[in-house]
């Protein structure tokens, strides 16, 4: 930790005088984000320019953070950009590729054998270049950043959309994709379109069954999975002190889902109980110094409406427990109402499984919390009428509930502990007669409910709350069941009542871990080979894309047209596939296969145009591609929400899709596809969205004028002989236009390095 704590001491160093400078500059008081966005800019000054929402601007992040999947594309891409070292302090974390079957230690030793050579790449690209190495088994990426890395004032880029957890202790922390991770470890500035700024004032204190995750779930649902998109969501208030550090980390990390460019709290007491409790006194003490600077200014937040574009207010005093879903994390229920609309809405009420844990809700106080109602379940005489599993946040956290006896309390439940990895959150769960696709429901504590994302059912119903209420649901096995109001028939036929939980932030004997995963990367790495078997099916060097022909893009066919929601997800899957995410070739072969097309309601059934049949999504665009026709793909609302996945945006460009158009953009998406040489448009009125049809002919006019703020025209040649010219909107800048015109952002960089 040496290298990392003189990087902050150079950050807060720069502190008084950047931040002084700003509010001269913009002449007016700032808010946290303000703050760390001014103080990390690449180059210049802070200044009025920068219109929310809407410049771009560029910074020079401190940390890059990547977890296994990611990593092994974005640091394929990083061995073309001719550096021996990473630029900034960067981590590679093994958490994606643990599949969730059987238990902790037979899963994590499948893995390790199944995935050998993913490790061993990831390990030894790591060892030449610098990175630090978390093992498979050390836990989930966000909760060891947490524990580890997260320091208040700084700012992280990740290779993954959670990556805002670190939030939680006051760091400017944003998902990127693999493409943007490259250039920062590669020594170029980061750019990002300034933020709108969302500020959520908290009053009061959390009791009772209320906790932390209860805050982001009523947030999801006042701002919807697209109310955050452009925008960072700053936390203040008398009740964001009062709460944990991980339970502001619990709060920020699941902001991705309504869509915020990041979310923040300011430093205070709490943050600095954390900071001692994990070993890092020695940047609570640093932080102590510029601790002004870690929080807006006062005037910001006694006149919050002046200062932000958004305000929300919520008293935690209040606040109910909430249920979120099915099937989107934005459809909130206070636990009030939730039963009513179980049974108005005939979800099944029979609770199958019942999952805590994950990046979102693994740390030490959510383990205790639930835990002292499993414990209540054994005093009661209460048995368990769920499935039940725990996933611990990072071996550090495992060790130490284990150490406390928090795992045995839950196996006396019946619970079945996981290892430190992602695991059912994002589909890494062999769930034993998930392919039946029969309707049921599940309760978790994870951040993402989309259809077919835990187990591959469309038709499970999965719904998200707080580790607390999925235990006592668990328990229950009813989602028609109130823990604040209900009681419960025990074995002796008794009707007891569950009591509020407890739990505690840190442990009071502090936390322990024999071996916590770690490998530091070699001194010197030159001598350190990095081997992919050319024959590998999971792992293949990159080629560069090929730079823009210079002229307008005609005669494109129409891949699919995709009908409502198209996360990243439906565009490329997780599950099954994250064994393919070193190897572009083979992983294209699920792309786009979960969009709805939206001419015959099938998802990966689409018209291949030069013969008229139906086929699979990938293997129409291949036809198209070995016959060196492009081809356009058309989406709805927040087109590629989700997670950051870039391969959702390599793919299409490997298999020669030249543009997508869509209605709107998730901001991740948006700029993995420019990162690649894409197009990403945007129809300047959403109704010509209709406009297309199934058999089209597309060109796109006016490229070789391509030019920031200039519209484009794209020309629909209908099969009858008729057409339609309609305007379509970009957000590129002249750099990325760059990028187009290279072929990708890595072309450019290979240039300079040269």
């Amino acid at each position: 930790m040496a290298f990392d704590i003189e990087m902050i001491k150079a950050v807060y160093a720069k502190f008084p005088e950047r931040i002084e400078a700003a509010r001269k500059a913009v002449g007016k008081p700032l808010t946290l984000t303000e703050k760390i966005l001014y103080a990390h800019l690449s180059q210049g000054e802070a200044s009025e320019a920068f219109e929310r929402g809407a410049s771009y601007v560029d910074f020079q992040p401190d940390r890059v953070a990547m977890q296994d999947a990611t990593a092994q594309m974005a640091l394929l891409q990083f061995m073309q950009a001719g550096r021996d070292q990473v630029a900034v302090p960067s981590t590679v974390h093994c958490d994606h590729l643990i599949q969730a079957e059987v238990g902790a230690t037979a899963d994590l030793d499948k893995a390790k054998d199944k995935n050998r050579e993913v490790y061993d790449f990831l390990s030894s690209v790591s060892n030449k270049y610098g990175l630090g190495f978390w093992k498979p088994g050390a836990g989930i990426i966000h909760q060891v950043v947490l524990e580890n890395y997260a320091f208040p004032g700084g700012m992280m880029i990740g290779t993954d959309s959670h990556t805002p957890n670190a939030g939680g202790l006051g760091m400017v922390a944003i998902g990127v994709g693999g493409a943007d991770a490259c250039d920062v470890m590669a020594g170029l500035p980061w750019e990002l379109k300034f933020p709108k700024l969302i500020g959520v004032k908290l009053t009061g204190k959390l009791s009772g069954w209320a906790s932390a995750k209860d805050v982001i779930l009523k947030v999801a649902g006042i701002l919807t999975v697209k109310g955050g998109t452009g925008a960072v969501v700053e936390y203040f208030g008398e009740g964001a002190r009062n709460l944990s550090a991980t339970g502001k980390g619990t709060i920020c990390n699941m902001g991705a889902e309504i869509g915020a460019t990041t979310s923040i709290f300011g430093y205070d007491e709490k943050s600095e109980a954390y900071l001692r409790g994990t070993d890092r006194a020695d940047v609570a003490d640093l932080a102590n110094g510029v601790k002004e600077h870690l929080t807006g200014d006062d005037e910001v937040y006694n006149n919050p409406e002046q200062y932000f574009d958004q305000v929300i207010e919520i008293n935690l005093s209040e606040l109910e427990p909430h249920i979120n879903g099915p099937f989107t994390p934005d459809l909130a229920w206070p636990i009030s109402k939730f039963a009513e609309a179980v049974k108005k809405h005939d979800w099944p009420a029979k609770l199958e499984v019942g999952l805590i844990g994950s990046c979102t809700n693994s740390s030490y106080e959510d383990i205790s919390r639930a835990a002292s109602l499993a414990q209540q379940a054994v005093d009661k005489n209460l048995k368990a009428k769920s499935e039940y599993t725990i996933t611990p946040g990072s071996e550090q956290v495992r060790f130490t509930v284990e150490r406390d006896g928090f795992l045995d309390t839950f196996g006396s439940m019946g619970g079945v502990v996981l290892a430190n990895a992602c695991g059912p959150c994002i589909g890494q769960w062999a769930r034993h007669g998930a392919e039946k696709k029969e309707k049921n429901s599940i309760i978790t504590s994870f951040n993402r409910n989309f259809a077919k994302r835990a187990d591959g059912n469309p038709n499970t119903h999965s719904f998200v709350a707080s580790p607390e209420i999925v235990t006592a649901m668990a328990i229950a096995g009813d989602l028609t069941f109130n823990p604040l109001t209900d009681t419960l028939t025990n074995e002796n036929g008794e009707q007891v009542k569950l009591d509020e939980p407890t739990g505690l932030e840190l442990p009071t004997k502090g936390f322990a871990v024999e071996d916590a995963g770690y490998q530091a990367p070699a001194e010197e790495g030159s001598s350190v080979n990095v081997i992919v078997d050319p024959q590998s099916e999971r792992l293949q060097l990159l080629e560069p894309f090929q730079p823009w022909e210079g002229t307008d893009l005609n005669g494109l066919k129409l891949l699919i047209k995709a009908k409502g929601k198209c996360t990243t997800d439906h565009i490329s899957m997780a599950g099954p596939w994250l064994r393919f995410r070193g190897h572009l070739d083979n992983i294209s072969n699920n792309m786009l296969i979960g969009a709805v097309n939206a001419y015959n309601e099938e998802t990966n059934s689409v018209k291949n145009q030069l013969t008229g049949e139906y086929g699979e999504v990938p293997a129409v665009q291949r036809h198209y591609k070995q016959h060196n026709i492009g081809s356009i793909v058309v989406g709805d609302e927040n087109y590629g929400e989700g997670s950051s996945r870039e391969h959702a945006a390599m793919e299409p460009r490997f298999l020669g899709v030249r543009a997508i158009l869509v209605k709107s953009f998730a901001r991740i998406h948006e700029t993995n596809l420019k990162k690649q040489g894409m197009l990403a448009l945007t129809f300047a009125n959403p109704a010509d969205y209709d406009l297309i049809q199934e058999d089209d002919n597309i060109d796109i006019v006016g490229l070789e004028s391509f030019a920031p703020g200039k519209s484009l025209t794209v020309v629909l040649n209908h099969a009858d002989g008729s057409k339609n010219e309609i305007e379509v909107l970009h957000t590129y800048n002249q750099g990325q236009i760059g990028w187009f015109k290279a072929g990708s952002a890595l072309n450019l960089i290979k240039e300079k390095n040269k």
